[in-house]
């Protein structure tokens, strides 16, 4: 027998990541090893969740050293294992929906759930995201850039922004079910071999005499420059002359700062 998986991560509002993963036990055909058959029926489900109780207590991970904890740290599940038998007959069947509507919200999610939201974090960054007496995701920050320093542990720099989680949403056995290379190798087939659209010639509608056509034109016109309504233009030009106020506000505050005059203040702006 061997064991394929699919995982989902989900991020906890706590910071921690939280998985969801689909495992199957399958057959195996020593004249065909890529084929997917059925366990030997001895097996059950009960006997699959006496392994996933087992391997969620007894699987643990000591990390390298580090100044701060010379003897690494203790990495191990939680107790919170919550274990569903699935089942593609009977009252509740997983159907194709369920699925996409399953993949669809965790390939949507991100640390948001936590507070907190930004691109890569940078050295010229770090002090907008990172504040040891901060929030709970500030402090995270603050401590994957600082574990960050030692060599056994620079990605957690490259992974701040994820809370030091450098995982990809989506993982999978390969015999799970198709590869994303497969599914990339479709796509790309796809695209290359489109006959429709501008970049195409014009679009045929000899096969579509039965229904209603939509054209759909893709080019682009001038349209003109300014404001639809007086409305707009005001918006616009108080949010403008608002701007130049903390402009002229700042310049004024610098050249207070620096003990400058009037005229010296017009000459340094």
């Amino acid at each position: 027998m061997r064991v394929s998986h699919g995982k989902a991560a989900e991020f906890q509002a706590r910071g921690a990541v939280h998985f969801h993963v689909l495992l199957r036990l399958d057959g195996v055909d020593p004249s065909d090893l890529d084929a997917v058959i059925p366990p030997p029926a001895a097996i059950t489900a009960a006997d699959l969740d006496n392994a996933i109780q087992y391997a969620g207590h007894a699987i643990r991970f000591t990390t390298p050293p580090h100044p701060t904890q010379p003897g690494g740290w203790l990495i191990q599940w939680g107790d919170q294992v919550d274990i569903r038998v699935i089942t593609m007959r009977g009252s509740n069947p997983v159907t194709d929906v369920m699925v996409a509507g399953y993949l669809a919200k965790y390939a949507t999610k991100g640390t948001e759930a936590t507070g907190h939201i930004s691109a890569r974090i940078t050295d010229h960054t770090i002090d907008l995201h990172a504040d040891p007496d901060g929030s709970h995701t500030e402090r995270l920050i603050h401590t994957c850039w600082i574990l960050g320093r030692e060599p056994d542990y620079h990605k957690l720099r490259r992974w701040a922004h994820m809370l030091g989680f450098g995982g990809h949403f989506l993982t999978k056995a390969r015999r799970y079910s198709i590869t994303f290379g497969a599914l990339r190798g479709v796509r790309i087939f796809y695209r290359r071999n489109q006959t429709t659209g501008p970049q195409h010639g014009p679009i045929r509608t000899a096969n579509h005499t039965d229904g209603e056509i939509t054209l759909v034109i893709g080019n682009f016109r001038y349209a003109g420059t300014g404001w639809k309504t007086t409305g707009d233009a005001l918006l616009a030009n108080t949010a403008a002359d608002l701007a130049r106020r903390r402009r002229e506000a700042g310049r004024e505050e610098l050249a207070h700062e620096r003990g400058l005059g009037a005229d010296d203040q017009c000459e340094a702006a």
